[in-house]
């Protein structure tokens, strides 16, 4: 069907790992990540397709109808095949999955023939009894939008997963077993001969600290790399050779992401921007590859083992939007792996060649009509546009309100403490909140539309010294350091924070990289909006008082160091939140009639809050 390049090409990493005389088998993985219950498509994907320097090809993308055409595609090359995802599956979802509690993705996901999915953080944004019902099936125990079968198609009660999680590092405090099997062994009969592969999947060891407190009681997260090589004597000790490791764990592109999916930039060999590779780094070389997930990029390379032996490491963007396509060859003789071949490829919903599948369109199409009243609900009103449109300072209305939001979600001691929020730019999606006429009443579904990522707030502790450095990180940046002399500004293109009623910053666009923000203040308004103490923590470059501390809220992108906000990854005293389409639904609610609605322009908000200097 299609023709592969070696390592020196476009989208494929080759690794010969011995000279081996034996006859061979190729098995087929097909691979994939952070779908987070995306069943419809998310909109357009632009992918560079023919690498440094062409042109960015932007289509539709993704949809789980049309990613299981991709599937069957693929897995219609080699009869020994495996479809396998590297976490967050489900959770931080859209309305069409969330509202139902992900069980949509979970039926679809059957059909499409997913056997095995490695546990992410988002699997237990509901908590581990929620996540072992998704394995095991049953209605939900309290809420009324479970087991819609008859509506959309399937079993009544909910079937639960036909595939398996697997959770090698996610152990019960109680009894010190796994929540779910730590591995999978998969048997094909190829023709040269029985063959065996190991999948262990397993999440980040830092989930508890980017996901509510609830979700995870009673649970502890192990370490990624010593979990692995824990389960390497056992695989070997059931005559299994070729190892694979689902990890929901990667690293950012840099300025390449999303749009060079099968290279590996100089970010991902970087351990500050790429968690992936410090993993890589202590893994037995008994491992083979990497199918990785949890930062949303896509990606095809060669990282270091324990033994110093470069192995592939994958990742396929999220959302259903990449395919990674896999060959193992492995020797008969020996059960080894000899070469890894793979690419990411793009699910083109316009490419001719492949048909979306009927079943599955019928049960997300039942889903999608269920849902519908919900998406036209208003949540709140606005008197004025607020976009995303950035001013000359980079400062946007809408961005102004989801800060806003996450800041009040947080602000509770309880809750976090947060004396303010910074959001990404990046996350307030076109074109913000816009209409015909005004008033406006801003729906649930459109509330989806500018925040549409499903990540989780997480509040966590800056120095002043540190969050001057965050502020220097929203600026071009060519790898100078910052306060700490270690630490360096890798930002690839000006990223302008979006921060909370109270925070207030002057940069200068005339100053150069890692010394542009010049003043900073923090101020507490009374009820009609008059300051009552500002605190000053930059005065013309210089931090006031360095180790003085704030609690401040950002989503788990960023804390996570996404947008090369690498300095969010210092933060400590890190407490998960609430979903940040949850923070701005409850905030505009305030907006309701017989209240007044949200005016963008009004005094009390206090903007602008960022000001360019000369």
């Amino acid at each position: 069907m299609r023709n592969k390049q070696l390592i020196a090409g476009i989208g494929i990493a080759l690794a010969t790992l011995g000279c081996a005389q034996a006859a061979t088998s190729t098995v087929k993985i097909v691979a994939f990540n952070d779908f987070h219950g995306n069943l419809q498509s998310p909109g357009n994907f632009g992918v560079q397709a023919g690498g440094s320097g062409t042109a960015i090809v932007s289509k539709p993308a993704g949809g789980v109808d049309m990613l299981a055409a991709y599937v069957d595609a693929l897995k219609a090359e080699n009869p020994n095949s495996v479809v396998v995802s590297a976490g967050d599956l489900i959770g931080a979802s859209p309305l069409i999955s969330a509202f139902f509690h992900d069980e949509g993705t979970i039926e679809t996901m059957n059909r499409l023939g997913l056997e095995f999915n490695a546990v992410g953080n988002h699997e237990f944004d509901e908590g581990k009894d929620e996540l072992l019902r998704m394995q095991a099936g049953g209605c939900h125990p309290t809420d009324s939008n479970t087991c819609k079968g008859a509506e959309v198609g399937t079993p009544v009660p909910f079937e639960g997963a036909k595939f398996k999680f697997l959770a090698a590092n996610v152990v019960n405090t109680a009894n010190g077993k796994t929540v779910f099997p730590a591995y999978a062994i998969k048997s094909f009969n190829t023709v040269g001969g029985k063959l065996k592969v190991g999948f262990i999947g397993l999440t980040l060891k830092e989930t508890p600290t980017i996901v509510t407190p609830a979700g995870v009681a009673g649970l502890a997260f192990k370490d990624e790399a010593a979990t692995v090589n824990s389960l390497v004597p056992k695989l070997r000790a059931q005559g299994v050779e070729a190892i694979v490791v689902l990890l929901h764990q990667g690293g950012s592109q840099g300025s390449a992401a999303p749009n060079f999916i099968n290279d590996c930039s100089a970010a991902l060999q970087d351990p500050t921007t790429s968690p992936v590779k410090g993993i890589v780094a202590q893994l037995n070389n008994a491992v083979d590859m990497v199918i990785s997930g949890h930062t949303h990029t896509g990606f095809i390379c060669q990282l270091p083992n324990k033994a110093g032996r470069a192995i592939p490491v994958t990742q396929a963007s999220s959302f259903g939007r990449v395919l990674t396509d896999i060959d193992l060859t492995i020797n008969h003789a020996t059960g080894d792996v000899v070469a890894v071949d793979a690419r990411n490829i793009t699910v083109d919903r316009t490419d001719a060649n492949y048909a979306a599948d009927a079943e599955i369109k019928g049960i997300v199409d039942g889903y999608a009509a269920l849902v519908a009243p919900l998406a036209a609900r208003t949540i709140g009103t606005i008197t004025g546009p607020a976009t995303n449109s950035a001013n000359s300072a980079g400062e946007m209305a809408a961005g102004d309100l989801i800060a806003d939001a996450q800041w009040q979600a947080t602000s509770a001691a309880a809750f976090g403490g947060a004396q303010f929020a910074l959001m990404n730019p990046g996350g307030v999606r076109n074109p913000g909140f816009t209409a015909a006429g005004y008033p406006h009443d801003v729906s649930y579904g459109e509330a989806f539309t500018v925040q549409p990522f499903g990540n989780s707030l997480v509040t966590l502790t800056l120095t002043a010294a540190q969050l001057k450095d965050v502020l220097e990180q929203q600026f071009i940046g060519g790898g100078c350091l910052l306060s700490d002399g270690v630490t360096k500004n890798n930002q690839s293109s000006q990223r302008i924070l979006q921060i909370s009623n109270g925070l207030h910053q002057e940069w200068s666009e005339s100053a150069p990289a890692c010394a542009k923000v010049r003043n900073v203040s923090l101020s507490v308004y009374d009820a009609g909006g008059n300051p009552t103490a500002t605190d000053l923590i930059v005065s013309d470059g210089a931090v006031i008082n360095p180790s003085q501390t704030y609690r401040v809220t950002v989503n788990n992108f960023m804390a996570t160091g996404g947008d090369n906000y690498s300095v969010f990854t210092q933060g400590g005293d890190m407490l998960g939140g609430a979903q940040d389409i949850d923070a701005l639904i409850s905030y505009l609610g305030r907006y309701l009639p017989p209240h007044p609605a949200y005016d963008p322009s009004a005094a009390t908000l206090h903007a602008p809050r960022t000001v360019k200097l000369p």
